[in-house]
């Protein structure tokens, strides 16, 4: 499945998108921010093409001029997902590349996949969360509606070795017809 908007396409991931990912993911601004290492190689962005961008709401985000990746964007069902324990509900996560800051480009991806949640996949509540200090990420959910539900202090981030403050915000259904209609 492809969605379109104004200025992006949401396409599934193919090996073939390895070099694109690995230009932004190997960038120590971008993986880290969100809880996972920097690509070291093409290699390793084809296995995680492989591995975890294959899943059946995981999309690419490209540009629709050339069709090439710029990021990431996901739903996360109950069962692939910390957040979200309810059949009707899911994870939203997401992630651009640097040059692509600040252009409103992961909101308008966010927009479309929301809508594909509540209105195509019957989703009651879509959870989101980001980490202390990734004040972008914080700023897209407050754009998209989501609203603050919790803060979770101590939790594991096993592939940084890490320990993190988690913020995490939820938008339900209601709440998103009400913004969108």
């Amino acid at each position: 499945m492809q969605i379109e908007t104004e200025r992006l396409l949401l396409r599934p991931f193919a090996e073939a998108d390895a070099a694109d990912l690995y230009k932004y993911a190997k960038d120590p601004e971008i993986g880290p921010a969100a809880g996972w290492p920097p690509h070291g190689s093409v290699e390793e962005s084809r296995n995680i093409i492989r591995l975890v961008l294959s899943g059946p709401e995981s999309y690419a985000i490209c540009k629709r001029e050339d069709g090439r990746v710029i990021g990431a964007i996901a739903l996360s069902m109950n069962g692939d997902s910390r957040l979200a324990e309810e059949e009707d509900a899911c994870e939203l996560g997401y992630w651009i590349g640097k040059p692509f800051w600040g252009q409103g480009l992961v909101t308008e991806a966010s927009e479309a996949l929301l809508r594909h949640a509540f209105t195509e996949l019957g989703m009651r509540r879509v959870w989101c969360g980001y980490y202390e200090g990734n004040e972008k990420s914080k700023r897209v959910q407050e754009k998209l509606g989501f609203r603050h539900e919790k803060t979770v202090r101590e939790v594991d981030v096993p592939i940084l070795k890490e320990v993190r403050t988690e913020h995490v915000s939820l938008l339900s259904r209601e709440a998103w017809i009400e913004k969108n209609m």
